[in-house]
């Protein structure tokens, strides 16, 4: 069981709200409401925006060049995910502009600060513990939505965010972050440590819970 997986185990019901919310339920049905959607996606690209901040600062807080260049490729990742949103929502008639000028939202501004305080205030364990909900737990959820593959999904209203969480560039990346979290494990965790960093990760995963809460909310 890598590092990932005890995280999940020790914080079973928060990793569960996040990953099983309604708003990943009805994703997966295709009935979820376009405006709930829409609002995510809008809040979603800010969101992106302050992680890639996360990301400049792993690197600052790296010691090592693995590390820094670890850094630099999820900074990457996040700017080749962001061409998805711009994509999504111009076809609403919003450009870069105007989703960059919506104002944050409370959940999004209390997940990614979190993240970020945990990377100012920790060392970079801490920083991609707080990242892995997010970073690797998309991957899992796209393959909960296409458990048979992206081709069989059709002409599901939400097939091109699936595809995006469900395809091997993105599973490649949360593949590399696990890898990365192990390593860093080796090398600062303890098991007195564990738990702290469990109860770190079950907040972000309560935080993610209650992200995809607020875009439920928008839509009704």
């Amino acid at each position: 069981m890598d590092v990932f997986d005890r995280l999940k185990v020790a914080t079973p019901d928060d990793w569960q709200s996040y990953v099983e919310h309604d708003f990943v339920r009805q994703m997966g049905a295709g009935t979820l409401p376009q405006a709930a959607f829409r609002t995510y996606l809008v809040q979603d690209y800010l969101f992106l925006i302050q992680f890639a901040r996360a990301y400049a600062l792993a690197a600052y807080k790296s010691r090592a060049l693995p590390d820094m260049k670890a850094a630099q490729a999820g900074m990457a990742a996040i700017l080749d995910e962001m061409d998805l949103h711009v994509r999504l929502c111009g076809r609403w008639g919003l450009s870069p502009q105007d989703i960059e000028a919506a104002p944050e939202h409370q959940a999004t501004v209390a997940y990614t600060r979190f993240v970020l305080d945990c990377g100012a205030a920790g060392d970079l364990l801490d920083l991609h513990v707080a990242l892995a909900p997010c970073v690797i737990g998309y991957a899992e959820i796209g393959r909960y939505l296409a458990p048979e593959g992206v081709d069989a999904l059709g002409d599901h209203p939400y097939r091109e965010w699936i595809a995006e969480y469900a395809g091997d560039a993105y599973q490649a990346v949360a593949a590399s972050a696990r890898h990365h979290l192990d390593d860093l494990a080796a090398r600062a965790m303890t098991e007195r440590r564990f738990n702290e960093l469990a109860a770190l990760f079950g907040k972000a995963s309560r935080l993610e819970a209650d992200f995809w809460q607020m875009g439920f909310d928008g839509g009704r």
